[in-house]
C-alpha cells in the first residue's frame, strides 16, 4: 500500500519525506488556505518536493471551468493529478483531461456506484471518504470493500485512494482489504510508528545499556 499525506503544510511533507515512507500528496484549497500563503505558490513548492503524484483540486462547478483549471494545474509538473468532484459535470471534465494525458482523482466519493462511474469516465484515482461516512454512523470501510470487489470483477485499473482517514486502524483495515493508497493527515501518519511496547522496550534497553562497563559509544 502507498502512503499519501493529506496536507498543504510543506514542513509536514518534508518530515514525511525524511522518514522515507511518503509516496504522494493530496491537498485542496482548504488545506492550503490554512498556510496563509498563495495557493499557486504552495502548490508549486509541493509539486517540486514530491516525486510521486500530487493531487491538486479544481474549484469550478462546470466542466469547462474544471478543464481550464486542470490544465493550468497540470503545467506545474508531470506528477500533478487533478482532483475533480463526483458530479456529472466533473465526469465530463475527467474524460477531457484524461484524453489529454492529464491524470485525475475523483473526490467526494461516498457510494460504489459513484466509484464505478468515475472509473468508467477514465479516472486514474478514485477517493472514497471513509471518515465522513463513519461520522454519520455508516461503514466507511465497507465502501472500500465493495469498490475493491467491483474493480476486481471487471479488471478496472482505477486506483483506490482511501481518504478522510481518521486513525491508524483505518489504514490497517484498508491495507487488509487491499486498497491501493491511503491518504492521511500528518498526525495519523506519525501514529503509525507508535506502540507502547516499542517505547517501553527502548526504555528498558537504554537502562540496561547504562549498566554495561566500558561502553564504546
Amino acid at each position: 500500500m502507498q502512503f499519501f499525506l493529506d496536507t498543504g503544510n510543506v514542513e509536514e511533507i518534508k518530515q514525511a519525506l525524511d522518514w522515507g515512507i511518503l509516496d504522494g500528496v493530496t491537498t485542496n484549497p482548504t488545506l492550503i488556505a490554512k498556510t496563509g500563503r498563495p495557493f499557486m505558490e504552495v502548490a508549486r513548492e509541493i509539486v517540486k518536493l514530491v516525486d510521486g503524484p500530487v493531487s491538486l483540486e479544481t474549484v469550478s462547478l462546470d466542466a469547462e471551468g474544471m478543464v481550464r483549471e486542470g490544465r493550468m494545474l497540470a503545467e506545474l509538473g508531470d506528477n500533478v493529478v487533478v482532483k475533480i468532484p463526483m458530479t456529472p459535470e466533473g465526469m465530463k471534465a475527467v474524460r477531457i483531461l484524461e484524453s489529454e494525458g492529464i491524470p485525475t482523482n475523483v473526490t467526494l466519493v461516498f457510494s460504489p456506484t459513484q466509484a464505478l462511474i468515475a472509473a468508467k469516465a477514465g479516472a486514474t484515482f478514485v477517493s472514497p471518504f471513509v471518515g465522513r461516512l463513519d461520522d454519520i454512523s455508516s461503514d466507511g470501510l465497507k465502501l472500500i470493500r465493495e469498490i475493491k470487489q467491483i474493480f476486481e470483477n471487471y479488471d478496472i485499473d482505477t486506483q483506490i485512494i482511501v481518504a478522510s482517514v481518521r486513525h491508524p486502524m483505518h489504514v490497517v483495515e484498508a491495507a487488509l482489504i487491499g486498497a491501493d493508497i491511503c491518504t492521511m493527515p500528518f498526525d495519523v501518519m506519525k501514529k503509525l510508528f507508535m506502540h507502547p511496547l516499542t517505547e517501553r522496550g527502548i526504555e528498558l534497553f537504554l537502562k540496561d545499556w547504562e549498566k554495561v562497563p566500558d561502553r564504546p559509544f
